[in-house]
Order: structure tokens, then C-alpha cells, then sequence
């Protein structure tokens, strides 16, 4: 399977750093000392809302939060945005329309109605014109599954349009 870091990859790893270096720090620091327990105090809240906001971005939801919010993981659809998957559309004069981005946005919300699988299936096959052979292979299931993945998908979107 590809794997691809995405934005998102890259910024929970960042932090991971410099949530090191300010633990590494904050050791360093006197706790003795009045101007030293300000500091103390304030980088255990930096840190703090580090690991939140990491713990935010790698399980897609507000932690503590029990509902998942699939749909509404904005990171995710801007990434979907920013991916241009959907460039134009055909019309019937043959001349290709540029879709904006309102367009776009309600394709991504129609995909995000799709479970994993069938998003993955849906837009390797659709998007990127992967046969279903290929697509198993990538996702490492069979066939027919990827054919129903499919399937299913083309069915959900066309009740979503």
C-alpha cells in the first residue's frame, strides 16, 4: 500500500518535537525559584495543549469526545479539497467547466457519507481510473470486495446528489 504523509502526518510530528524540547526544558527549570515556577507552569500549559492538540488531530475528534465527528473533520476535507480530484466537468458542448469550490465541497460531503473502503475504492476507481484488480491489490482484499465497495459507493452517491 502507498503510504503518503500528509500535512497533517507532518504536523503532529513537529509538535512531537517541540513537545520534547519543552519537557526536556521544563526539567531544567527550579521549581524553588518564583520567576522559575512561572516559567515551570507555564510551559506544563504549552505542553498541554500540545499533546491535546496532537491527540485532536491524530484521532480526528475533540478528545474526551466519545461521538466521532467523520463528517465533519474539516482537516480531512480540506485535504480532499486541496488533492483536486474533482478538476472540471464535462459538458455537453465538450468545452470542460471549472468546478468552484462550493461544487467541490459538496462532492467532499457526499464522500465523507462513504465508509472508508468505499471513499478508497470509490476514488481510486473513479478518480484515478484504477482497475479493480489494481485497486485489490493496493488494498489487499479481493476483487469482487473492491467491485462491491464500489458499487455500494456509486449507489450512495447517486441517492446524495
Amino acid at each position: 500500500m502507498i503510504m503518503v504523509n500528509t500535512w497533517v502526518d507532518n504536523i503532529i510530528r513537529s509538535c512531537s518535537v517541540t513537545k520534547k524540547e519543552l519537557e526536556s526544558y521544563r526539567k531544567q527549570l527550579d521549581q524553588g525559584d518564583a520567576v522559575e515556577k512561572d516559567e515551570f507552569d507555564i510551559v506544563g500549559g504549552m505542553i498541554s495543549d500540545l499533546v491535546y492538540s496532537m491527540d485532536w488531530l491524530s484521532r480526528g475528534r475533540r478528545p474526551g469526545n466519545r461521538r466521532g465527528i467523520e463528517r465533519q473533520a474539516i482537516y480531512k476535507r480540506t485535504a480532499l479539497l486541496d488533492m483536486n480530484l474533482f478538476p472540471s466537468m464535462n459538458m455537453e458542448d465538450d468545452r470542460e467547466k471549472p468546478i468552484d469550490d462550493k461544487d467541490k465541497r459538496a462532492m467532499i460531503d457526499i464522500l465523507w457519507t462513504l465508509s472508508n473502503r468505499e471513499r478508497e475504492s470509490y476514488v481510486l476507481h473513479m478518480s484515478y481510473g484504477m482497475s479493480y484488480a489494481e485497486i485489490a491489490a493496493e488494498l489487499k482484499v479481493g476483487r469482487t470486495t473492491v467491485q462491491k465497495y464500489v458499487e455500494r459507493a456509486k449507489k450512495k452517491v447517486l441517492e446524495n446528489i
